[in-house]
């Protein structure tokens, strides 16, 4: 098939328009097009007019190669549909594989193991996806912390509640592998198409249910409410595990495979792995606040006279730059028509993050505004001292809230300014157990504070508004990645053999498909393993 980019059309476009384009820019007769599919879509919002672009999958009549090869536009290539392959097993143990963690990487690691026969042990400290759902209404409503089921633990990972977007920066083929399995699964078919593809916290929530449903029915089983606490390790290899239910009562899984997808806020359990000799090391990450605006001021700002068009959705940003304190700031996690939540993990802390449902159709926008930092930032040498810096703060801004969950916050044109907010102004922010205006660079490290400051002004001149004075600060942002990785070598194991670091957690994605595709890498690797 023929794969041609760049297809601009009117927002009122039909898909006969779009197979008109494709001819013209193939320069044949329409009627030599035999098939017409839409592979992306997105909206150019640039000089001022909106439209939409599209990269079309086209078969047609004739030789495709000389067709393309005819054509000096750069924007027609030769391409063949993807398709997943699942790999051969090589893999003679009869001892189930153990993954820890059922997020996107453990799902998806679950969902190739099981179905190459080998039937998965699952474990997940945190609960299933409805009592999860419970619980972490609950904190809400009642500031009643469960440290085990909340936003950052349980069946589906902390993407769960966020926007279950999609986006990802990695070129690796299995992302397409990804995307069909969630849209097999129960997600928005779009996403296969949509060039920012999210699925919505409402809709992901079905979607890793299935999943799991899934992997049960292949003979995998999926234990809830149960943690890791021990790894048995003899002569340098994997040799069992220890868990612990929700009841406190432990006991040993064998197992000479355990792919570790424990999430990137799991800090006691990578203390655990450190104790045990598991080579780590310290790792960059990304400190923050969430920045909230009215989601229609976002509309105007970027699609402008066409911000009512039936088409279009909520609009979103991202946004990027370099102040002149060195360091860089970008947003992240934009959630357009979302909410900023309460995403604490641990008592006496507490943690901003974003979420979006579907229909993203909430009065605010939100997107965390998070500048770098290094390990030479961190409190120590120490390995997991950055979890030490990510505590700090954390516990800085539940005793600047007031101590119940109450998050710190701030007028953008205050911290510009360097002056406490006292009130709000038009901007009503959404975090669920409530603001307490103030001043955030009391909690965030000043090299961060410093830094953002000169990014919002920045921001400001490439989205105009961004720093709009009654914009809402919320703080912090701590949870972005990993202040850790974990070493692993080419066959995806650690210094102890048998042990498959995986996702976020163990420093190696950024976000729901990345984390989904390193986890089907890694169950690649344990079927790989002769041993």
């Amino acid at each position: 098939m023929l794969r041609i980019s760049e297809i601009k059309l009117d927002l009122d476009c039909h898909f006969n328009d779009i197979e008109t384009a494709c001819a013209k820019a193939l320069k044949l007769e329409r009627k030599r097009l035999l098939k017409t599919e839409i592979y992306k879509q997105s909206v150019d919002c640039r000089k001022g007019e909106v439209k939409f672009v599209f990269t079309v999958d086209v078969n047609v009549d004739g030789d495709e190669e000389k067709i393309a090869m005819s054509l000096d536009s750069g924007k027609v290539k030769v391409c063949e549909k993807y398709a997943y392959t699942m790999p051969e097993s090589n893999r003679k143990s009869t001892l189930p594989p153990v993954i820890a963690g059922f997020g996107p990487a453990g799902m998806f690691a679950g969902l190739i193991l099981a179905r190459s026969g080998h039937c998965p042990v699952i474990i997940e400290r945190g609960s299933d996806i409805d009592k999860r759902t419970s619980d972490v209404n609950n904190f809400w409503t009642n500031r009643d912390l469960d440290e085990n089921s909340n936003i950052q633990y349980g069946e589906g990972g902390a993407g769960t509640f966020s926007d279950g977007k999609l986006t990802t920066g990695i070129k690796d083929s299995r992302c397409r592998f990804v995307f069909e399995e969630f849209v097999s699964h129960g997600a928005p078919e779009d996403i296969l198409t949509n060039a920012k593809p999210h699925i919505g916290t409402d809709k992901l929530k079905a979607t890793v249910k299935a999943i799991r449903e899934e992997i049960i029915s292949l003979g995998g089983t999926v234990l809830f409410d149960t943690q890791l606490t021990n790894i048995i390790v003899a002569n340098g290899f994997i040799h069992g595990i220890t868990i612990r239910d929700k009841y406190g009562k432990e006991k040993d899984i064998e197992t000479d495979a355990l792919i570790l997808s424990i999430g990137h806020s799991a800090s006691d359990t990578i203390e655990m792995l450190y104790n045990k000799g598991i080579n780590m090391m310290q790792k960059p990450f990304s400190i923050g606040a969430r920045i909230e605006h009215p989601q229609d001021f976002i509309n105007t700002v970027q699609y402008g006279e066409y911000k009512n068009h039936p088409k279009l959705r909520a609009a979103d940003y991202k946004l990027a730059c370099h102040p002149p304190h060195g360091r860089g700031a970008y947003t992240f996690c934009m959630c357009p028509g979302g909410t900023v939540v309460c995403a604490s993990s641990q008592k006496g802390g507490v943690v901003t993050n974003g979420m979006s449902e579907y229909a993203r159709d909430k009065e605010n926008a939100n997107s965390a505004i998070l500048v770098g930092v290094e390990p030479a930032d961190f409190p120590s040498e120490h390995v997991l001292s950055g979890f030490q810096l990510q505590r700090k703060i954390e516990q800085k801004a539940f005793n600047l809230g007031g101590g119940d969950y109450t998050a710190p916050a701030q007028l953008v044109g205050d911290f510009i300014k360097n002056e406490k907010s006292t009130k709000l102004g038009a901007v009503k922010p959404s975090f669920p157990t409530g603001v307490n205006m103030g001043d955030i660079s009391a909690v965030l490290p000043q090299k961060v504070v410093n830094t953002m400051r000169d990014a919002l002004v920045q921001m400001d001149k490439k989205l105009k508004g961004f720093a709009m004075n009654d914009a809402v600060l919320t703080a912090p942002e701590t949870r972005s990645s990993s202040p850790v990785r974990i070493l692993r070598d080419e066959f995806y194991q650690t210094n102890i053999r048998g042990l498959y670091p995986c996702g976020e957690g163990a420093g190696y994605a950024g976000g729901i498909v990345s984390a989904a595709v390193d986890g089907v890498k890694c169950a690649e690797a344990v079927l790989s393993d002769e041993s």
